[in-house]
């Protein structure tokens, strides 16, 4: 896990913080203004700057691979996972990606942007409201209504299974 996860699952051990009851950790991310969270034990890393190598014939919902410390890591387009359009980045702006395991491989989740660890109650998760949309549903664990926000908890499995139609 990266220092800057460490340091922020750490904050949300604070004791200003106390929670009481079950209560699980997520990190928070943004895409197209949209808060979602990723279930913390299976994210490995956060990165900045990326340099993705374009994989030939790979579904549009693969940007390509990297090289994370000697490993190759496919690389997955969060966006056009969720039906959204690409973001228009300015030339400074870096792409960011939270990489998670599944299955014993890593994949690098491109995303807008990260936010902070969040420590939640298991009584506040709700299942997915009607109204939230059928491409989101199907990679949506359910949802937490934060203080005017939904919070929607991706199902990471669901997500990457989607790159693999049944053959």
């Amino acid at each position: 896990m990266s220092q800057n996860v460490q340091e922020q699952h750490h904050m949300s051990k604070n004791p200003q913080h106390v929670v009481t009851g079950k209560t699980k950790d997520f990190l928070t991310i943004v895409i197209e203004g949209q808060l979602f969270g990723i279930p913390i034990l299976q994210v490995q890393d956060v990165l900045g700057e990326l340099k993705v190598t374009k994989i030939p014939l790979a579904p549009p919902q693969v940007s390509g691979s990297l090289n994370l410390r000697g490993r190759i890591v496919t690389a997955i387009d969060v966006r056009k996972c969720l039906g959204l359009p690409p973001m228009e980045r300015g030339e400074d702006e870096k792409l960011m990606s939270v990489v998670v395991n599944h299955d014993d491989e890593l994949y690098s989740l491109i995303i807008d942007n990260v936010g902070d660890v969040l420590t939640l109650h298991e009584k506040d998760f709700e299942s997915n409201p009607a109204t939230l949309d059928i491409i989101w549903k199907s990679v949506s664990l359910g949802v937490y209504r934060l203080q005017g926000k939904i919070l929607v908890v991706l199902d990471v499995p669901k997500l990457l299974l989607a790159l693999h139609p049944a053959h």
